[in-house]
C-alpha cells in the first residue's frame, strides 16, 4: 500500500514554526548533546519496525551529522550552526508525535528530514563533492594537504553562493526560502 500526502504553505509554516521553537529551546552551541541525541534516534529508527519511508528518510540524518564531524571539511560559523540547528530538532524525543508512540512516533522527524534536506541542498551537495574529491585524490596518492583546503574553501564558497541565490530569487517571489525553515 502506498500512501502519500501533500504540504501546504499552512502545513509548512506550522514545521517552520515547530522548528523555530525547538531551536530556541536547544542550543545549537550545545553540539556534543545534539549530535549524540541525532546519533541515537538513527539507531532507533534503524531497530524499529518503522516504515521504509521513515527508516530511508531518517538515514539522511547521518549526511548531517558527517558534515559537522568532519575534521577536513571544517564546517564553521553560520554554516556550521544552520546544520546544528536542523539537528537540534531530532534531538528532542517527544517532539510534534513523541518518538515513544507506535508505528507513528518517528513520522514528523520523516517530514521534517524531508524538509531540512531540501533547505540544506546546497550544503549537502558540497559536502558530497568534497568527500568524493578527498575520496579520489586518496586513491591517486596525491592529497595533499593543500590541495584539500583549496577544493574544501572552493565548495564551501559555491555552497554560499547558491543559498544566497535562492535566497534573492525567493525573496522577490514571496519572502522566504524555497523550503523556509530558517
Amino acid at each position: 500500500m502506498k500512501i502519500s500526502f501533500e504540504l501546504s504553505d499552512k502545513d509548512l509554516r506550522y514545521f517552520r514554526r515547530v522548528l523555530q521553537r525547538v531551536r530556541k529551546g536547544r542550543n545549537a552551541e550545545n553540539e556534543v548533546v545534539i549530535l549524540d541525541e541525532a546519533k541515537t534516534l538513527l539507531v532507533e529508527v534503524k531497530n524499529t519496525d518503522a516504515p521504509q519511508f521513515v527508516r530511508s528518510r531518517i538515514a539522511q540524518l547521518s549526511k548531517l551529522i558527517n558534515m559537522v564531524e568532519d575534521k577536513d571539511w571544517r564546517l564553521e560559523g553560520e554554516d556550521r550552526k544552520r546544520v546544528l540547528n536542523a539537528l537540534a530538532y531530532f534531538a528532542d524525543p517527544d517532539d510534534l508525535i513523541p518518538d515513544r508512540v507506535p508505528g507513528l512516533g518517528y513520522l514528523d522527524d520523516a517530514i521534517m528530514v524531508e524538509l531540512v534536506v531540501q533547505d540544506l541542498k546546497h550544503e549537502i551537495e558540497a559536502f558530497e563533492a568534497f568527500v568524493e574529491y578527498r575520496k579520489q585524490k586518496r586513491k591517486e596518492k596525491n592529497a595533499s594537504p593543500e590541495r584539500l583546503e583549496k577544493r574544501r574553501a572552493s565548495l564551501q564558497g559555491r555552497m554560499r553562493r547558491r543559498r544566497r541565490g535562492d535566497r534573492e530569487r525567493h525573496s522577490r517571489k514571496r519572502g522566504r526560502s524555497p523550503v523556509g525553515l530558517w
